[in-house]
């Protein structure tokens, strides 16, 4: 029996509620196999500032530190939007995190049950079976951590620049994680860049094409630009298994992959670093791939499934509990399409409120 030892951020708006759920899903998880459960809450976010002035308070940071693991809710709202950029709760939270704990790998799966198709705004008939794909996002190289610059020139025009660079390790561990993610999926993986345009992508092209190629022979590995992906994954998803790219690219191409996969309530993530946690397995922080979505919270409306997948990603990733893991998935799979959904996914069914999606999950444990 094991202890699973995670720091909670449940963050704002629909935050608390959804992490709620997930939580009692947790338990009902591990109290039924003897597991123990050990974590404690943090402010962070919009709540962290309204607390203690700032988006990262360094007692939530010092909380995380001592965990094996960080399950994260969503941060941000109208509320906070007057403050400077660089103090807005989405850059002064979730930034600094993945720099502390070098969080360097974000894993997105886009699933879109069967059932659920009529969710996404693709035609049936391009996914009948639903949509089965990961996104692999590099999350701590790249331009968002790059030489950010805005300088008057002499002629009095302002001009702004961001420096975009990666290296070859930061490229390497990213393809590592890729390559064994689709070598328990299909063997499939495409690798996306601008390398017609870019020589950050040249290098990465190189780099990953080298590694792949000489550490996982048996993988099948393709590449494309990432205009033409973007174009591919809303005229055939399911063309891609596992795909790989880096941070910006990433951050779009996940997105548009949230949207065709219906609602954003379905949603989950891992963002994963080097450094192994107590447990002999990766620290990670987890997390729904939606907002906050203030208009909604508090009114037992928003939907759990994301956060409560994204346990079942930290159950797997950080505590190595991959049985347990698969419970949780198919508990909500069963649920979802036993027909017990919420407004984003109900399609003609009545449907029900947070707490009562949750009480239907831990139902089909």
């Amino acid at each position: 029996m094991a202890n699973f030892k995670f720091a909670v951020l449940p963050g704002d708006g629909i935050g608390p509620e959804v992490m709620d759920e997930a939580l009692k899903v947790l338990k009902a998880a591990c109290d039924a196999e003897g597991h123990t459960l050990e974590y404690s809450v943090y402010e962070v976010g919009g709540a962290g500032i309204d607390k203690f002035g700032k988006a990262l308070p360094e007692s939530t940071l010092e909380g995380c530190r001592a965990a094996d693991a960080i399950l994260f809710g969503s941060v941000g709202g109208p509320k906070w939007e007057h403050l400077p950029p660089k103090e807005q709760p989405e850059r002064a939270a979730l930034l600094p995190l993945r720099k502390a704990f070098k969080l360097f790998a974000n894993i997105r799966p886009g699933l879109l049950y069967a059932d659920l198709t009529d969710a996404s705004p693709l035609k049936k008939e391009r996914i009948p079976n639903g949509i089965d794909i990961v996104c692999m996002r590099e999350l701590t190289g790249g331009i968002y951590f790059g030489e950010k610059k805005t300088e008057t020139l002499p002629d009095g025009r302002i001009q702004a620049s961001d420096t975009m660079c990666y290296r070859t390790d930061e490229i390497i561990r990213i393809a590592d994680l890729a390559a064994r993610t689709a070598m328990k999926r299909s063997g499939k993986l495409c690798s996306i860049d601008k390398a017609n345009v870019l020589e950050t992508s040249v290098l990465w092209r190189k780099t990953v094409t080298e590694y792949v190629s000489k550490n996982y022979p048996q993988v099948e590995l393709r590449h494309m630009y990432v205009d033409n992906a973007a174009m591919q994954l809303a005229r055939d998803p399911n063309q891609f298994d596992v795909f790989v790219t880096e941070n910006m690219f990433g951050d779009i191409l996940s997105d548009e992959m949230a949207v065709i996969c219906g609602s954003l309530g379905m949603l989950c993530s891992a963002s994963l670093g080097e450094a192994e946690n107590g447990c002999g397995h990766k620290f990670g922080l987890y997390e729904p791939a939606g907002g906050t979505a203030p208009d909604i919270a508090g009114k037992n409306l928003a939907n759990p499934c994301a956060q409560i997948l994204s346990a079942a990603m930290m159950l797997r990733y950080s505590f190595g509990q991959d049985a347990l893991a698969s419970r949780i998935e198919s508990a909500v799979k069963k649920a979802v399409c036993g027909g017990v959904r919420t407004a984003d996914i109900a399609f003609g069914k009545t449907p029900v409120g947070t707490k009562q999606m949750g009480q239907a999950v831990i139902e089909n444990l």
